[in-house]
């Protein structure tokens, strides 16, 4: 604006040579600024009619004043802030003001050793200098909209998942770029259909409870894969080498596919459950590998545990056909059901309190499975009232079975850190 002025008018209306004047100008602008306001410059040129008015006209105009806008963080910010970042939620401030209002914005804010970079420095920056440095930098202020998708990509690019957060116009292609975009009910229709989640209400704190909820989510989530894929593993060894030595069927299909239904009753609660405190402290990906190496590890324990009940009822307790079926049924989905208490989380199951919904249904399916070889439905399903000694043993593998597989966890997250 100064360099487009010849001069400046006084409050007395006096109009004052421009070079006279600009420090001081400058320097009111600076201090401004500072103090965390919005300056705009304003000055006139009188002209004989409008329509004659080019940009190389657009000189010696008069420097008649400032216009200041105040538009202080909204009340109780810092909490969320400071929450998101117990979180490991990094925050970047991507904004088109000065150098200055962003400074004074990030002390407010509870930032008051950001670094800045502004959005001419970006333009002299590579993608791939950008891409290594921007997970140092606090604030881009001086940015154009172009600049903030690119900021975005340079963050996903350096392996970061990135939400971004805007209400205008110019946020559009940055909310397309990022991985969750994020509008305000208030902001322009623009916005708002290029954000994937739009909130109701002007409240960071939605954004704390969305992240606890998604990686509450992504746990229990995770716990199910682990859960399900485990024990199919297992089953799957366990069958094809009893078929291998055994002269007879080692479940009939009605009885495997009752195995299935009660072991899927504790593992269908698992939305419910409870998650421990570092599952959600700080966020987390998914990992194939990380998976498949659960999988092998536990999916192997459950076999040599049902070798060790196949061993037991053929060379221990000379079992019959229906008492193999029916002693191999329960220690099966007993140990299938009491394993998920151990699974949901890292710590010795009796450390973690499980959620109602698991507990219960876990309790549950015990009970009903003990009884039922002795009830009218033992008969429909081709089993066989159990003597004690029986169901002892089995009671006792699995006992066994739990703390092999506590001590399988242990092992197993001792070496993986996810």
């Amino acid at each position: 604006m100064l360099e487009v002025c010849s001069g400046a008018e006084s409050s007395e209306g006096a109009v004052l040579k421009i070079e006279s004047i600009s420090e001081d100008l400058l320097q009111r602008y600076q201090d401004l600024s500072a103090r965390g306001y919005r300056t705009l410059g304003v000055a006139y040129r009188r002209v004989h009619a409008v329509s004659t008015i080019s940009q190389a006209e657009e000189t010696g105009m008069t420097f008649l004043g400032f216009l200041v806008f105040h538009d202080p963080p909204k009340p109780g910010i810092i909490e969320p802030l400071d929450q998101l970042h117990r979180l490991g939620v990094s925050l970047k401030v991507m904004t088109g003001d000065n150098r200055l209002v962003a400074a004074t914005l990030s002390e407010k804010i509870g930032l008051p050793e950001a670094r800045i970079v502004t959005g001419r420095e970006l333009r002299s920056m590579s993608d791939e200098a950008l891409a290594h440095d921007v997970g140092n930098i606090d604030i881009f202020a001086e940015v154009e909209p172009n600049q903030k998708e690119r900021v975005i990509l340079a963050l996903k690019k350096s392996g970061h998942v990135v939400g971004y957060m805007g209400d205008g116009i110019n946020d559009a292609s940055a909310l397309h770029a990022a991985d969750v975009g994020i509008s305000v009910d208030g902001a322009v229709d623009v916005a708002k259909d290029a954000a994937d989640i739009v909130l109701l209400e002007k409240d960071l704190n939605a954004l704390v409870n969305g992240v606890r909820e998604g990686r509450e989510t992504f746990a229990n989530t995770l716990k199910y894969v682990f859960m399900a894929t485990s024990a199919n593993f297992g089953n799957m060894f366990s069958m094809a080498g009893a078929s291998l030595f055994l002269p007879f069927l080692p479940l009939l299909p009605k009885q495997i596919l009752l195995m299935n239904l009660l072991t899927d009753l504790p593992e269908m609660t698992i939305a419910s459950d409870t998650v421990d405190p570092e599952l959600i402290d700080r966020p987390r990906r998914w990992n194939i590998r990380y998976i498949r190496n659960f999988m092998i590890s536990f999916g192997i324990l459950s076999s040599v545990f049902d070798f060790i009940t196949f061993g037991v009822l053929i060379f221990l307790l000379q079992a019959g056909t229906d008492q193999f079926r029916t002693a191999w049924f329960v220690e099966s989905v007993l140990s299938a059901s009491m394993i998920v208490l151990v699974i949901r989380t890292r710590h010795p199951f009796f450390r973690s309190r499980p959620g109602r919904g698991p507990l219960w249904t876990t309790l549950a399916v015990a009970v009903c499975l003990l009884a039922m070889p002795y009830t009218p439905v033992a008969a429909v399903f081709g089993f066989t009232a159990l003597p004690a000694a029986y169901i002892l043993l089995m009671l006792l593998v699995v006992v066994f079975y739990v703390i092999g597989a506590e001590a399988t966890k242990r092992i197993f997250y001792r070496k993986v850190n996810l």
